[in-house]
């Protein structure tokens, strides 16, 4: 006879069955074990971070795909490695000059009320750049559309300033934002791991104009989703009290180290470039660069899932003399064996230590930047880095015509080394320090 119902969903009981000489038992019971979040569950459940997030990797993307489409769109047309190489750097010279200003700008008077039309002109800048490579326009309009692609924001430190906004006062923000960093690292990497590949496979695959257009869509569809994202947006500061952050004791020497660690980014491009080059396989420079982002890219994330032990003016140095002494590997695989498939392993292995460094450069950025001008110092930081990836790719590039790829490898070693230098010196802090 049938059990009245008490009105309550019954609870699934096991099931046992007999199959030949065994038994079978299948538990079908809900599990009530729930696992804590994680670090980065945590942050992303954040009011507002997952909208501004998911625009600012579309804007993001691009970094890594403009410069290698304009290489490919220029030299495919032109046949002159040489010209692209030129539009490239004299837009990153350009850069270097007009972020920090828009940067400047963006603190001022807010992030969708610069970036957004900072952006379009940028875009326009690379539309440009397109009409006159495909119309075959004089070589010095290809100069003067690619220098307009200066005005583009640094997405990446808008978005580190929208997470010091979020986190500012809340329990544990230290750790949170610590988090938040080595997330737009990781990011960063990922970015600048497959921008290049799909950039390469657009050109190539399609025409070679699609990597620009794909580029530009990206870029602009991403600015318009995270400027509309108000809620997170720091409050702009119109009049500005402190001075400016190049001025503030602390800066500079970081700022030091960043031109630094650029060298060591721009060296390995080239050297690696020419190293594969060399043995044959120029075609696989690519895929052993990104493992190195990839190393990089695994080791940020790791780095943020703990917690860190200690200040981070004690962290840098130690992360600095990692990067240099994994450095040396790529040096040691190309002048001991010469072959590429160690090499591009020893290049995972060093990259593990770039996103642990710049994670802790950039919080003693945030640390040390003036109250209302986070975003440009932060922009000087990176404008430290293209400074030193320039610097880096000619060094380095001087070394592979002049000696060798292999003897090449020690200009990134150099360059780490006197990173660890400059992060060893001791600088005079800030008398007050304004945290973001």
């Amino acid at each position: 006879m049938p059990q009245p119902s008490s009105g309550r969903p019954s609870r699934p009981t096991p099931l046992l069955a007999l199959t030949a000489d065994t038994l079978v038992a299948a538990d079908f019971r809900p599990r009530t074990r729930h696992r804590p979040p994680g670090p980065y569950r945590r942050l992303l459940a954040t009011p507002g971070a997952r909208a501004f997030t998911i625009g600012n990797l579309m804007a993001r993307m691009p970094m890594g795909m403009f410069s290698v489409s304009a290489v490919v769109m220029i030299a495919g047309t032109r046949g002159s490695y040489a010209l692209a190489g030129a539009v490239t750097a004299t837009g990153m010279a350009a850069t270097a000059l007009v972020a920090p200003w828009t940067a400047r700008f963006v603190d001022r008077h807010g992030q969708a009320g610069v970036a957004l039309p900072a952006t379009l002109v940028a875009a326009l800048g690379s539309i440009a750049l397109l009409l006159c490579v495909r119309f075959d326009a004089p070589a010095w309009t290809l100069f003067a559309a690619y220098a307009a692609t200066a005005t583009t924001p640094n997405t990446g430190g808008m978005a580190r300033a929208r997470w010091a906004h979020l986190l500012k006062g809340r329990k544990g923000a230290a750790d949170a934002l610590h988090t938040a960093n080595s997330f737009e690292q990781a990011a960063d990497e990922l970015c600048f791991m497959l921008g290049p590949v799909l950039a390469a496979f657009l050109c190539t695959a399609w025409f070679p104009e699609a990597g620009t257009l794909v580029g530009v869509v990206l870029l602009v569809t991403g600015m318009l989703l995270f400027t509309a994202q108000r809620g997170s947006e720091p409050p702009a500061r119109p009049h500005p009290t402190a001075k400016a952050p190049f001025r503030v004791p602390g800066i500079p020497p970081l700022l030091a180290v960043c031109l630094a660690m650029g060298a060591v980014f721009g060296a390995v491009e080239v050297v690696t470039i020419a190293f594969a080059e060399a043995q044959g396989h120029r075609a696989a420079a690519g895929v052993v660069l990104a493992l190195q982002a990839a190393g990089s890219c695994a080791a940020g994330l790791l780095y943020g899932a703990v917690k860190p032990s200690g200040p981070a003016e004690r962290r840098l140095p130690w992360c600095v003399a990692a990067m240099t002494a994994l450095m040396t590997l790529p040096l040691l695989a190309a002048s001991l064996t010469g072959s590429l498939p160690l090499l591009a392993l020893t290049l995972l292995v060093a990259g593990m230590a770039t996103a642990p460094t710049m994670v802790t450069t950039m919080t003693l950025v945030q640390h040390r930047s003036p109250e209302g001008r986070l975003n440009e110092g932060m922009t000087l930081a990176v404008t430290g880095l293209l400074g030193g990836i320039a610097c880096g790719s000619a060094a380095g590039g001087w070394t592979v015509e002049h000696a060798s790829p292999t003897a090449a490898y020690g200009i990134p070693v150099t360059a780490a080394a006197a990173a660890l230098l400059l992060a060893l010196a001791p600088a005079r802090r800030p008398a007050r320090r304004a945290r973001a």
